[in-house]
């Protein structure tokens, strides 16, 4: 581990001041990751003349393979005709204008903050949640799959973008904060700006799930309207517009979901802060509850999002036209799993190379998990028949 990004000296970079650090302690508050902070990365490269080290580490998610593929990765509906309901893409990029959000207002670290938010979903397997299930499943005696861990694997080892070094040797900031989401015993508690992403990736794929239930005609806006959160939404769209249709009614309800919510993270966060008088990111990395974290809800609103989410689990996540489409695509998932255990000379070099390292089937999982959906689907067909 080395320093992270130092003032520049020498004459080959004289000609770019380093402003980035001058905004930030210009504008970020003191709980705040500053970047001249960070603990560095795991590969020891010289500073950028104008980039801050998470500015570098953003642009490296976004030029990354496994980023671009999410953009045919299923969020949630899988193999459901149209284009209106969210990918992955579209839900990161989501995610991530809310977390910037959050992050300017709170004064946190934006750029550190996007980088978080870009790549919070980048270990996602084809198929969704329901690819990860059933990787997980086929892996049980492997330690099994979850993508929070997966995308580790991604940024330490399995893009291959940079001759000097495997992965892409992001900030140790974001490697923690993925540590975190994977649960790793050893990952450190979490700095704020990854707090913020999660509680943004929370708001995002409550009510954008809820968005395209509706637009599949998987629940009506009526059903969503029985819950108190969505209803108190709806009222307050209806005391603003008057009497509106169906399609503006729930995109307006909808917006407010997503309006409220995020005034309501920022007030309660704001006043936790202010208690705190936090000096330091790493003081305002754990709160004084064990496990309990300073960007969060007030308990009201909290509960209503519990109330949409067990809402949605039952009603849309476990619904038998999700349920059977579900089961058709892990079906075809594992076939294809056992065919390359049979045939792995099959996958291409860089994955059989790791065979003897990783395993049989970690490097089968691994070569799986970096396919699209559209992919997937062609290569069952091309293989199985």
């Amino acid at each position: 581990m080395t320093p992270s990004d130092q003032p520049h000296t020498g004459n080959s970079t004289a000609a770019f001041p380093t402003d980035w650090q001058k905004r930030e302690q210009a504008i970020l508050a003191p709980w705040a990751m500053h970047a001249i902070e960070s603990a560095g990365r795991t590969h020891e490269e010289p500073p950028h003349p104008f980039r801050s080290p998470y500015q570098r580490d953003r642009d490296r998610i976004v030029h990354s393979a496994a980023f671009r593929r999410l953009a045919h990765k299923t969020q949630v509906f899988t193999d459901y005709p149209g284009d209106f309901h969210r990918s992955r893409l579209t839900h990161t990029l989501e995610v991530t204008s809310i977390a910037r959000t959050l992050a300017r207002t709170l004064a946190l670290n934006e750029d550190l903050v996007e980088a978080l938010a870009l790549a919070h979903d980048i270990g996602h397997p084809p198929l969704g949640h329901a690819g990860e299930d059933t990787l997980n499943e086929l892996l049980a005696d492997e330690g099994g799959f979850n993508h929070n861990a997966q995308a580790l694997r991604i940024m330490t080892l399995l893009e291959q973008r940079y001759p000097q070094f495997p992965g892409l040797n992001l900030s140790q900031e974001i490697l923690d904060a993925q540590a975190v989401r994977a649960r790793l015993p050893e990952a450190p508690p979490p700095l704020l700006e990854a707090q913020v992403v999660d509680a943004a990736d929370s708001i995002a794929y409550d009510t954008h799930d809820a968005d395209d239930a509706v637009e599949l005609g998987l629940v009506t806006l009526d059903d969503l309207l029985t819950l108190p959160l969505v209803a108190s939404a709806a009222a307050n769209v209806t005391d603003r517009y008057g009497s509106l249709g169906p399609l503006a009614l729930r995109r307006a309800v909808l917006h407010e979901l997503i309006e409220r919510q995020v005034a309501d993270l920022i007030r309660e966060t704001t006043t936790r802060l202010q208690e705190g008088q936090f000096q330091s990111a790493t003081a305002a990395r754990t709160p004084a509850e064990p496990g309990g974290r300073l960007v969060a809800h007030e308990p009201g609103l909290a509960a209503g999002k519990r109330d949409l989410e067990r809402f949605l689990f039952q009603q849309v996540y476990r619904s038998t036209r999700v349920m059977e489409v579900r089961q058709r695509a892990q079906q075809q998932l594992s076939d294809l799993f056992c065919w390359y255990c049979q045939h792995p000379e099959e996958m291409p070099p860089r994955y059989r190379q790791r065979v003897d390292s990783v395993g049989l089937k970690r490097s089968v999982a691994d070569y799986l998990a970096g396919m699209t959906d559209r992919y997937l689907k062609r290569d069952v067909q091309r293989r199985l028949g």
